[in-house]
């Protein structure tokens, strides 16, 4: 089912669940409310969907992994985008292998980021933990 839904399939998905905009529901608040909560789901949802680059970044299931910062998105498609024509130069037949070793790669890499965070390391710390003057 991933990637396989065409972008007028999502717009018509999007036209139905219309239904929960909430100036629909202002006479109920209790409803008013629910109908907020559920279309602010639906237009993240769509966001998601309709953009090429951040519907390849869920497919892959790494998009709950980074961010919700456009910038900080922007900068992950591009890194991604590249990562997958250089894998394609090397492997170009086997594009699914191709999406499950990046991932494979990126989740590696993850955990070593978290490892860092646990032991105290932090990506603005000091390679070196006490301060050396130098004597000419």
């Amino acid at each position: 089912m991933f990637g396989t839904v065409e972008h007028d399939e999502i717009r018509r998905a999007y036209r139905k669940m219309d239904l929960w905009y909430p100036d629909r529901w202002i006479k109920d608040p209790k409803l008013a409310l629910e109908a907020k909560k559920r279309f602010q789901r639906v237009q993240e949802a769509y966001s998601v969907l309709s953009n090429k680059g951040k519907r390849r970044i869920y497919d892959a299931g790494l998009f709950g992994l980074i961010g919700e910062d456009d910038d900080e998105l922007q900068g992950f498609v591009d890194f991604m985008q590249e990562m997958a024509s250089t894998m394609q130069k090397v492997r170009p037949k086997d594009e699914k292998g191709m999406l499950e070793d990046l991932q494979g790669l990126l989740m590696v890499m993850m955990a070593d980021n978290e490892g860092m965070g646990k032991s105290g390391l932090s990506w603005n710390s000091s390679p070196c933990p006490t301060k050396r003057t130098r004597i000419l």
